[in-house]
């Protein structure tokens, strides 16, 4: 079979779409320890409220801000009561919202029209506009490059958002409340603040990566958003290396590309490809849990010394705040 430089480009995308994706649960699960796994159900939010508004003509930039507020909104309507557990009773609640929203999505006809999908979700666009006889086109992203150049863009743009969020003040407490949440609420944090923030930040990201892939695809269904997409990009944020944001973008590219090459491997009849995938990715995720904990990628630590290193040409004892997330 000839090469076809489109599959490559096809490739690319969805590594992009997905690294958002393995940074909107890294921040929420690597680097502050919450044991979420309703990732999909944001990710179908974003994915569904682009789709609506876009049949409903809205452009393409505000129907994304509208799928990562909603996102966002949902995870702060989540958080309320379920912020307060911790480990396994987390993991069943967000388990539990994860299913409820993919029921969403398949029984509310007459706005998801259910398992039949929403078809024809108009491409992206820039900058398009139509009002009092004055009518510029703008940029639209309706071909496989022109896509990936956005793609890039917010994967960059999320990208920066996380490092900066992580190096901050406000990211050392993520990670104090993820090595001991006791420890910090000790140090006068408010962690249920902290985890409520940043899971509002992470599950918005993951609203963005949603309508990205409604626009690419132009097709979307309740198939697309189900439990096994968290435990996948689990997989990814495992072996790229907990709170490693770079380490996870490089763990998608791999894991994007593993997946999507099993299409392409010649099989028995008997052996469905998907099952196949499912069984390799679980025996994946089991060995990694168990012999790399820390990833093949480990999260770089802050040393005290290097944070009161940076602080004492201003204050004598800025180190010690900034060690306590000040």
């Amino acid at each position: 079979m000839p090469f076809d430089p489109s599959l490559l480009i096809h490739l690319a995308i969805l590594i992009t779409i997905y690294a958002i994706l393995s940074i909107s649960l890294n921040l929420v699960m690597g680097a502050t320890g919450m044991f979420n796994i309703g990732l999909a159900a944001f990710y179908g939010v974003g994915a569904y409220t682009s789709a609506i508004l876009a049949k409903l003509g809205v452009p393409w930039f505000f129907d994304m801000l509208a799928g990562v507020c909603l996102a966002g909104l949902l995870a702060f309507v989540v958080g309320i009561p379920t912020l307060h557990l911790v480990g396994d009773y987390l993991a069943v609640v967000t388990m539990g919202i994860g299913e409820i929203m993919r029921a969403v999505f398949t029984n509310w006809m007459s706005l998801t029209r259910g398992p039949n999908g929403i078809p024809g979700i108009p491409h992206a666009s820039l900058f398009h506009i139509d009002f009092a006889g004055i009518k510029f086109n703008g940029i639209t992203f309706d071909t496989e490059p022109k896509f990936f150049v956005l793609g890039i863009v917010c994967l960059a743009i999320t990208y920066v958002i996380a490092e900066r969020l992580l190096r901050s003040p406000f990211g050392r407490v993520l990670k104090g409340i993820r090595e001991d949440e006791t420890g910090a609420q000790a140090l006068g944090k408010d962690t249920y603040r902290f985890k409520m923030t940043i899971l509002i930040i992470g599950s918005g990201m993951g609203g963005l990566a949603g309508s990205l892939f409604a626009h690419y695809i132009t097709y979307i269904d309740p198939s697309s958003f189900v439990m096994w997409l968290t435990f996948f990009i689990f997989l990814i944020i495992m072996l790229g290396g907990r709170g490693n944001i770079f380490g996870g973008i490089v763990a998608t590219a791999v894991f994007v590309t593993l997946r999507e090459g099993l299409r392409f491997v010649t099989l028995p009849e008997w052996l469905d490809p998907s099952a196949l995938q499912q069984l390799i990715f679980g025996l994946l995720l089991i060995v990694t849990t168990i012999f790399l904990p820390s990833g093949l990628i480990p999260e770089r630590k802050t040393t005290y010394r290097e944070m009161e290193g940076h602080a004492t040409s201003r204050e004598p004892h800025e180190g010690l705040r900034r060690a306590a997330g000040g």
